[in-house]
């Protein structure tokens, strides 16, 4: 399988600027959901996702072939977000509103139910602890393998397990608890 972000970041080093816009394209709005993930602040996460696109300009480094190149850039941005909340020497929940992409029904009243619900889960996914949010974003939203999450989050692969495992035992059993309570 070819990692177009990598051969993209090749081309932007020897000088085609265009290779820079492409990996914005296919990484932008992933970085900046992987972001809000960990801060929720939406401002802050556009910023984060600015700030690692700088990292890859200013810095220039050459790009080893022995991991994906969304791995290294996922690296990238959780460095910039656990260095501003150090900053801010406090997590903030996620708000409610403007997570992700979801497709669209013709139907209104299947949208809104869709809304609905939609907006339960993410209210369970910010009453998660941050560690479990960021592993549900990154194996389930962004679609990373077991290894890229235990590279970005620092963990091994038996962690990030465990975590996942958690992470859906906890978020199934605040739902279904919301549902016990009459929703």
């Amino acid at each position: 399988m070819t990692d177009h972000g990598a051969s993209s970041y090749h081309r932007y080093l020897q000088g085609e600027q265009k290779a820079l816009e492409e990996l914005v394209l296919e990484y932008g709005d992933k970085l900046v959901r992987f972001a809000y993930c960990i801060l929720g602040d939406p401002y802050a996460a556009e910023d984060v996702m600015e700030d690692t696109f700088a990292t890859l300009i200013v810095k220039r480094k050459r790009f080893t072939e022995n991991a994906k190149f969304g791995t290294y850039l996922f690296q990238i941005a959780r460095n910039r977000c656990f260095d501003l909340l150090r900053r801010r020497k406090k997590l903030r929940p996620l708000p409610l509103n403007d997570i992700g992409t979801f497709t669209e029904s013709s139907d209104p009243e299947e949208e809104a139910i869709g809304a609905e619900e939609k907006e339960r889960l993410y209210a369970k996914l910010r009453s998660l602890p941050e560690t479990y949010r960021s592993v549900l974003e990154l194996v389930y939203f962004e679609e990373c393998s077991i290894e890229q999450t235990a590279k970005i989050l620092k963990k091994n692969r038996k962690q990030i397990y465990n975590l996942l495992a958690r992470a859906k035992s906890l978020l199934k059993a605040l739902l279904e608890k919301e549902d016990g309570n009459g929703g």
